[in-house]
This record gives structure tokens, C-alpha cells and sequence, in this order.
């Protein structure tokens, strides 16, 4: 009983350390829509968070992160969402939640002692190259190839829907370095730098409007064997080892943050209007639903690996956003000044068709659902 009480005076205590100082820190003016004016804001938050000792929550202590429990991550996220802190879905997530987390696993000491440092600064912005024109969720079947020279791979292909490319200084890149293999054997996971010769990054205008998604061309580009992280065709294994650093927690911010949004929608909601008032209604009972499911599911792979459910926890959030934003057009209408801007309820409706496609399609999700949770057979071919 009394361990159960100061574990609990413990997280009290956190909780407002937290609160304290986001209230304090919090930007107040909002993130602009792109370019290089957002890696500046996104870098200048990143940085702040560092001076205050906030930045790499789950990371280990050894390599500068804070090594938090996911009990106190958690709260962190609580806070982060109550604060309207800026989106953690921002040009910093590849960095801190995919690259940093693999360099950390597979990383050599080499890489690990210069990329780490500056990430958790906030002196570096990272991208993705992994989806292609022919192959998005299908890992498997990349194109872009690597021909390794001497201590040089030499890469020629195409990648798209790299968020952030344009302002990125890094790429996490997955290339096809076996070009007599078909599965993901022939795959390796590279450092590249993003201002090497032979690179060209085209911008790509969403229908929400910003340029946040960008097509990425390799012409020939020459990148030294020593930025292969996890070994040259094991590439798979090595983009697959992020997994056990998520624990369900990566997109804790914007789900709770989601939530207090349905409940300011409810507030505004008329009383005249029932149905609308029903329908919010039940969108805030499915919002509490995933929010406990993600609670769970977080706390559970504290100590283990996570399973297939963190599909459901994906396919869940994604559907809701969608579900969310639609019902705030219905309640302001579309010329509505809470709908029109970059920070309004149009640009999150436009911009939430995309939460079904990214990070593995919802076909994609579902199917994970039916073969690792359910145990259903695989359908035909």
C-alpha cells in the first residue's frame, strides 16, 4: 500500500512538472505550413524541449534520452495535448521515433555518437524513404536499388510520399542491394544525406494544401558503405527493430488531443440540434474506447515485444479522425471561420483521408487483424 502511494505521489509530482512547464514554454504562435519558415519552428521547438530536459522521453539514459516508463510518457502525452503543444506529427517524428530508435538498436557506436546528439538538439531534421510509386505498403517489393563499389553504394530509383524530404538533412532509406532476390532479404536500411550529388526532391501539394509530401529521385547518388545501419541486405530486420521503442505511445499526443477536440465540438453543439449532439456523442464514447485501448496496450508491452494489435490501435485512431473532422464541417459549415486556414477544421478534414493510407493502408491493417489477432486464414491471392 505504501509503495502503491508514492508511486503515486511519484507521477503526481510528474504530472506537474510537466504541466508547469509546458504552460511556461508552449509556443503561442502557430506552425507555419511549410518550407523552410516550418524547420525553423519545428527545430526551435525541438531545441527548447532539449534545454528543458524533455527531448527523447523514451530514449535510453546512456545515449541522452530521459529513459521514462510509459506510465510517465503517458502523462507526458496528457500534458502535451491539455497544453495544445504543436503537433508531434511534425517534421522532428521520422527523427525522434523511427531514426533515432534504429540507430539506437542497430547502430553502430560511430553513428550512434554523432547522429543521436543532434537529433535530440533539435539540429536536424530526418526523413523517409521507403514507399515507392509501385510498392507503398509492400516493403517488399522496393526498387530503388544499391550497387556497392568498393567501401560506396551506388543508388538509382525513385521514392514518394517522403514527408518532409525537402527540408530534410537526413533520409532513413530502404534500398534494394540484391537485385536477383524478391523478398525482403534483399533489402538494406542507409544513412543518406540529403545534399549529396545526384539527389532531386521534388515537393508535392496535398489537397489540404500544404507541400508536405515529396517525391525523391536518385540519380547515380554516392553514399559510403559505412552509413549502412544493421548490415548490408538486412535491411528488414533493421527498419523492423523501431517496433520495440514505440509501445503504443507515438501518437498518444494527437489521439488525446482529439478527444479534448470532441468535447470543445460537443460544447458548441446546439441543443436543437439532436442528432448532431447523438452522433458527437458517440464519437466521444469511441474516442475514451481507443484511448483506454491505447493505454493498454502501451502499458502491457512495457516489458515485451508488441504484437499485432498496435493495428488495431492504428486502424481505430485512423477511422476516428476521419469520423471527427467530418462532423465538425456538419456542425460549422464549410465557410465557417473554424473551418477555413491551415489551422482550421478544412485543412484537418482534407488532411485526415490520408490517415487510412499511411503507415500501412487500412486493407493493410485489417488483414494484419484477421492473420496475427484472430487467427483467421489468409484470403486467395
Amino acid at each position: 500500500m505504501g509503495t502503491h502511494s508514492a508511486n503515486e505521489d511519484s507521477i503526481g509530482a510528474f504530472r506537474r512538472e510537466a504541466r508547469t512547464w509546458l504552460e511556461a514554454n508552449v509556443p503561442h504562435e502557430p506552425s507555419p505550413e511549410d518550407g523552410p519558415a516550418s524547420r525553423d519552428y519545428v527545430l526551435a521547438w525541438q531545441r527548447k524541449q532539449a534545454q528543458g530536459g524533455w527531448a527523447g522521453l523514451a530514449w535510453p539514459k546512456e545515449v541522452g534520452g530521459r529513459g521514462l516508463s510509459v506510465l510517465e510518457q503517458i502523462v507526458w502525452f496528457e500534458e502535451y495535448a491539455r497544453a495544445s503543444a504543436p503537433s508531434p506529427l511534425n517534421a522532428s517524428f521520422v527523427a525522434l521515433n523511427h531514426a533515432g530508435p534504429t540507430l539506437i538498436a542497430c547502430g553502430s557506436p560511430e553513428q550512434k555518437a554523432f547522429h543521436l546528439p543532434k537529433i535530440l538538439a533539435g539540429e536536424v531534421i530526418w526523413c523517409q524513404g521507403f514507399s515507392e510509386p509501385g510498392a507503398g505498403s509492400d516493403l517488399a517489393s522496393v526498387r530503388t536499388r544499391g550497387r556497392v563499389e568498393g567501401d560506396t553504394l551506388i543508388i538509382d530509383g525513385h521514392k514518394i510520399w517522403s514527408s518532409f524530404a525537402d527540408i530534410a538533412d537526413w533520409q532513413e532509406l530502404l534500398i534494394r542491394t540484391d537485385p536477383s532476390a524478391k523478398t525482403s532479404a534483399a533489402l538494406t536500411w542507409v544513412i543518406c544525406p540529403m545534399n549529396l550529388p545526384g539527389i532531386t526532391v521534388r515537393p508535392i501539394r496535398t489537397m489540404a494544401g500544404p507541400h508536405k509530401y515529396c517525391e525523391v529521385f536518385y540519380d547515380s547518388v554516392r553514399v559510403p558503405l559505412s552509413n549502412v545501419v544493421g548490415g548490408v541486405n538486412n535491411g528488414w530486420a533493421t527498419a523492423m527493430s523501431t517496433l520495440s521503442f514505440e509501445r503504443g505511445t507515438a501518437g498518444l499526443a494527437l489521439l488525446i488531443g482529439l478527444t479534448i477536440k470532441v468535447e470543445h465540438l460537443l460544447a458548441a453543439c446546439p441543443a436543437h440540434r439532436s442528432e448532431l449532439r447523438l452522433r458527437l456523442g458517440r464519437l466521444r464514447a469511441e474516442g475514451q474506447s481507443i484511448r483506454a485501448m491505447t493505454y493498454r496496450f502501451a502499458l502491457d508491452s512495457e516489458n515485451s515485444v508488441p504484437d499485432a494489435s498496435g493495428s488495431m490501435i492504428r486502424l481505430s485512431f485512423a477511422e476516428f479522425s476521419q469520423r471527427v473532422t467530418a462532423a465538425a464541417i456538419d456542425l460549422y459549415g464549410i465557410d465557417a471561420p473554424e473551418v477555413a486556414g491551415m489551422h482550421g477544421w478544412g485543412h484537418d478534414y482534407l488532411d485526415a483521408f490520408s490517415e487510412t493510407i499511411a503507415g500501412g493502408t487500412a486493407e493493410i491493417q485489417r488483414n494484419i487483424i484477421a492473420e496475427r489477432v484472430l487467427g483467421l486464414p489468409k484470403g486467395p491471392r
